[in-house]
């Protein structure tokens, strides 16, 4: 697993992928820490990490397209099946790297908070709870991804079936308005990711939704490995 992992951060920086999804979101959290904390004099983070939630939809389907789907695309997945390695340690190092690039992403964040700490008092549990919400997220949403990646060899056709998968996800909550059963209203407000997040934007960490994060993570990694189990047989 370490050598999978070694292989994909290297790949990230050996081609323009890692630096370009790092820098966007350098750029997107500097420009709306500009716009919602300096330009209105606010120390209140919340605008700039509810505007982040909706780049991490966006972005997050580019970073993983190509973990499987070139692999699938260029063979070498038939190398990867057939060697020692398991499965479940394959995906294990695949998403360990992507989760990494993201979490170096998102760490400007919490140099912004440090920017208002110096002139001023942020409310940390507030920036706490939203950074834990993001990650979880992000951790989240680059598990589907990954196995969204996993069945096919397009990186394009992996990038859009990402982002509408995990749009679907996010926006589950709005089933309610379409559905009449008040069961399935239940089951979609429980299911969005986006009722999930909101707890977190307040800096509230609710056990209950981290267990529904890593739930949804552990879920779409073991749906990856039986994808390629069912490849390799």
């Amino acid at each position: 697993m370490i050598a999978i992992l070694k292989k994909e951060i290297l790949t990230y920086f050996r081609t323009p992928l890692g630096f370009v999804f790092i820098g966007i979101m350098y750029v997107f959290t500097g420009y709306y820490f500009f716009t919602y904390n300096i330009f209105a004099n606010t120390t209140d983070t919340n605008g700039l990490f509810t505007m982040l939630f909706t780049v991490v939809v966006f972005l997050i389907p580019i970073l993983t397209m190509r973990l499987l789907s070139e692999e699938k695309r260029l063979k070498t997945d038939q190398i990867l099946l057939t060697s020692k390695i398991s499965r479940y340690q394959i995906i294990l190092g695949k998403y360990i790297a992507a989760l990494l690039i993201y979490m170096l992403s998102i760490s400007s964040t919490l140099l912004m908070a440090l920017i208002l700490e110096y002139y001023s008092y942020p409310e940390w549990s507030v920036v706490f709870g939203n950074f834990v919400g993001l990650f979880l997220l992000g951790a989240a949403l680059i598990a589907v991804c990954l196995f969204i990646s996993s069945l096919t060899e397009n990186q394009l056709l992996a990038a859009v079936g990402g982002f509408t998968a995990s749009l679907f996800l996010i926006l589950m909550d709005a089933m309610v308005y379409v559905v009449t059963s008040t069961t399935l209203k239940a089951f979609f407000r429980y299911m969005s990711l986006n009722n999930r997040y909101r707890g977190f934007t307040i800096g509230i960490i609710g056990l209950s939704d981290v267990i529904f994060f890593i739930t949804i993570i552990a879920l779409f990694i073991c749906l990856t490995t039986i994808t390629l189990e069912r490849r390799k047989h």
